[in-house]
């Protein structure tokens, strides 16, 4: 059951994919298409899931589902890995390899590999300060809290 990412609870589970380049404008409606297709009909065991998306920086694709409802099962998480297994295929884009940083450069989103984000780290190329992007935040509420903040803030923090 597709819903507005917004009335979530902040409880809501949640699964951040970031992508490797950031998509173009056709690219974001045919992605909303297709999310919008995939929420309407995610099931776990025959039982709609309340669930719902939104995209951030043209670059990440956020997915909530209310599991107070119906919880997701190990069917319909594959089922959702499936589903961006098959994006990535589709757009030629890295959606699920979880050894990437990306942070903020000025209003821009820097994507690195956790290699070259090391180094960037010991060269000072990236501070406490730099804004980085927690994907490891397991629920809505701390999404909204702890997703987009200092390095200082994450687990970024033990390469500073």
């Amino acid at each position: 059951m597709l819903v507005e990412f917004e009335s979530l609870p902040e409880t809501s589970r949640i699964w951040i994919y970031q992508a490797n380049r950031s998509f173009n404008a056709t690219e974001l409606v045919e992605l909303k298409e297709a999310f919008d297709a995939f929420v309407t009909e995610w099931t776990a065991h025959g039982q709609d899931l309340k669930a719902g998306f939104e995209m951030r920086y043209n670059r990440f694709i956020i997915l909530g589902l209310d599991q107070s409802l119906t919880a997701a099962s190990g069917c319909s998480i594959d089922a959702s890995v499936h589903f961006i297994q098959a994006l990535e295929k589709k757009y030629q884009v890295e959606l699920l390899d979880k050894m990437n940083v990306s942070y903020k450069q000025g209003e821009f989103v820097a994507y690195k590999s956790l290699l070259d984000f090391k180094k960037m780290a010991k060269q000072k190329a990236v501070s406490a300060k730099t804004i980085v992007f927690n994907n490891l935040v397991a629920t809505k509420g701390e999404y909204q809290e702890h997703w987009e903040v200092p390095a200082s803030e994450s687990w970024h923090n033990r390469f500073l």
